[in-house]
């Protein structure tokens, strides 16, 4: 099959490369130049993750990272997990070649539960295992506008589980995208992509988009040299619209589907007499997909709403054998009141179900499940001093079908004494509401006989009684432009957390299905720990000259966690203090070259962990592309060149076998027409 699919790329590239040097110059969608923006340009780009309405990156009363265009374009990155590298303060870490774990300042693991992601304002949050689902949430790299990273709480406006950081990808307008694009490619790792899209216009009030995207990853080598058993392939469709239905109302129409097919190196319980898990190489189904619509109305230049309904849904072919259909509502209300005031309030609503098989190993009481949220929102931004000082107030109100009723409020307020420099400081409080795993998990981890002959079950058990974690976050931050070459961000914090999950013992039950009858000697999860973080990240870009452009980041955190005086856990300690870098940091290298040549280099480096224990490692990535025709481009890109194999994380749960991530090149060509 793989034959089969490089054949295929290579013929679609080959084709390309024909019909460019046959054909006449098309017109090209031009790709922003950093060096053709200042610093100051940069930093006065529009978000609006911070507070759910536009305001400029440089006022910005939050640490926030922006992934441009540019940045995006230059990045030498296949897929939204490698462009997160470059972020100070975001720990990525590849546990095999299909499965990563992301984190923003700590607690990282495969599913990250303290961050939320989202992708033009859906979340794309798994209520199940309480993270994300990175490696089926891909999209064409060419059609993301920004991604607007927010590293610190969120739950006032994005509500739960927005806990240590929000990931807001941004995608194009159809009206940007015009015109077709080709992209095609392979290596050793990087087997084989293609994307093939074409966007237009239909009746001048409607902009669309629809495009294909393939790509077939290799395995990486396990930890003796062998097949590491994790290669994997995937294959999507979507579709975006713009239309203009009057004066004052848009509709963006969106959504797409996916199959894909993966190889997970993981653990499994043959029978409930098996003394521990064994080692099993599943090979899984995954097929999914997504319908958004958003309608935006504006009443005048100082009020506008915004109606956002989607739909999600994914079937999991793995051990917990899950599917899952979520319907989410969310309606917002901008108005400026006064010449001072600037409101937005909000209201949301999730209809969530899932139905999961499970196997001995693992599984979900109940097996079918309806949840349902209901959440409102509202925020006011204050002018205090016109163009000076402004003070950011709001709350969130949500309740959930497991604890009930949260409050999250935050207040923000930024300082600009002069229009080149901005200093901010806020408060947040912040709740991580707790999964389907959390309070319905069945884990048989291993069987013994006790000395009167009777078979013991060690178990991890839900815990429906399970309250929420909550933290009190609080961060200072220092922005400054110096004339137009260089800029500099910097974000310290301190976060106060209580009622982080520990492992606890549980008391034991009797169980005669499946044969033969046992003990279940059960551990489950309580609310017994607690601790604080603290840390900064500091980001520059300095234009050295024209044509050449360093991106520096530093990241730096102590994590110190307690358990409370009742608790027995000897675990849950060290893994959330070893789990992250103390320290983390990222260089890229920006060269425009003569001929239409480019040569972009990353570095990064991340400290050693502690629990899961790995060595410090470096990771360098480069590449050298060349517009050879106008909207034709050659790239040659190698990753992970600092070391042949190296390992970078280690699942705690066992749900995914660490390999090891190793040397990678390879060639693509891209075609706008």
């Amino acid at each position: 099959m793989r034959l089969r699919a490089w054949e295929g790329v290579r013929a679609a590239a080959l084709l390309a490369i024909l019909l460019c040097k046959s054909s006449p110059a098309w017109p090209q969608q031009e790709t922003d130049d950093l060096a053709s923006h200042s610093i100051e340009d940069l930093m006065n780009i529009e978000v609006t993750s911070v507070s759910k309405t536009e305001q400029k990156l440089s006022n910005a009363a939050s640490a926030i990272f922006v992934i441009t265009q540019d940045d995006i374009a230059r990045s030498n990155a296949t897929n939204l997990t490698d462009l997160l590298r470059m972020v100070p303060g975001v720990d990525v870490a590849q546990i095999n070649a299909n499965t990563t774990a992301i984190s923003i300042r700590g607690f990282n693991g495969r599913f990250a539960n303290k961050l939320l992601v989202l992708v033009d304002g859906r979340s794309v949050y798994t209520q199940t295992f309480g993270g994300v689902f990175w490696d089926t949430l891909d999209l064409p790299l060419e059609d993301i506008d920004r991604i607007e990273v927010v590293r610190g709480p969120g739950g006032s406006i994005w509500g739960a589980n927005a806990v240590n950081g929000v990931i807001n990808i941004i995608t194009k307008k159809a009206s940007e995208t015009h015109g077709g694009l080709i992209v095609a490619g392979g290596g050793n790792v990087n087997q084989g992509f293609e994307t093939t899209q074409y966007g237009g216009e239909v009746a001048e009030s409607t902009d669309y988009r629809v495009y294909t995207k393939y790509f077939d990853n290799g395995h990486f080598p396990g930890p003796t040299g062998e097949d590491g058993g994790d290669g994997w392939h995937m294959f999507q469709g979507g579709f975006r619209t713009d239309t203009t239905l009057s004066p004052k109302d848009t509709l963006m129409l969106q959504g797409n589907i996916y199959s894909a097919r993966e190889g997970i190196p993981t653990f499994t319980l043959p029978s409930i007499t098996s003394a521990n898990p064994v080692n099993v190489e599943l090979l899984v189904n995954m097929t999914g997909g997504f319908f958004q619509g958003v309608w935006n109305h504006v009443y005048s230049p100082r009020s506008d709403t915004s109606l956002q309904v989607s739909y999600d849904r994914y079937d999991r072919d793995d051990q917990l054998r899950e599917d899952r259909g979520t319907l989410d509502i969310d309606f917002q209300h901008h108005f400026a009141w006064g010449l001072r005031q600037n409101f937005v309030w909000g209201l949301n609503y999730r209809d969530s179900n899932s139905h999961s098989d499970g196997t001995l190993f693992i599984s979900l009481t109940p097996a079918d499940l309806n949840t349902q949220l209901f959440g409102a929102f509202i925020q006011d931004e204050i002018a205090i001093v016109p163009s000076r000082v402004y003070l950011t107030a709001g709350i969130k109100l949500e309740h959930n079908y497991y604890t009930g009723l949260n409050v999250m409020p935050s207040t923000r307020a930024v300082w600009t004494p002069s229009p080149n420099q901005a200093l901010w400081f806020a408060i947040s409080d912040a709740v991580r509401s707790p999964s389907a795993l959390d309070v319905g998990l069945r884990n048989n981890v291993g069987s013994f006989t006790e000395p009167d002959g009777a078979l013991a079950v060690l178990a991890v058990v839900g815990n429906p009684r399970i309250n929420d974690e909550s933290l009190i976050s609080y961060e200072l931050g220092y922005r400054r432009t110096i004339r137009d070459r260089l800029s500099i961000d910097f974000a310290t914090y301190y976060n106060d957390y209580h009622h982080l999950y520990t492992v606890e013992p549980a008391t034991p039950f009797l169980e005669n299905t499946p044969t033969p009858p046992h003990t279940v000697l059960p551990v489950t999860f309580e609310n017994l720990m607690h601790g604080e973080t603290h840390g900064f990240e500091i980001t520059a870009n300095w234009h050295v000259m024209s044509r050449w452009t360093l991106s520096p980041g530093y990241a730096f955190e102590q994590i110190h966690m307690h358990l409370a005086p009742t608790s027995v856990d000897t675990t849950s300690v060290g893994e959330a203090q070893g789990s992250s870098p103390v320290q983390s940091a990222q260089l890229r290298s920006r060269l425009a070259l003569p001929h239409g040549l480019a040569w972009d280099t990353s570095a990064y480096f991340v400290d050693r962990l502690t629990d899961p224990v790995m060595p410090s490692y470096t990771r360098l990535d480069t590449g050298l592309s060349w517009q050879f025709l106008e909207g034709a481009t050659l790239s040659l890109i190698g990753q992970n060149l600092a070391q042949d194999h190296h390992e970078e994380f280690a699942d705690a749960t066992g749900s995914a076998r660490t390999t090891l991530v190793k040397r990678s090149a390879f060639a693509k060509f891209t075609w706008r027409f």
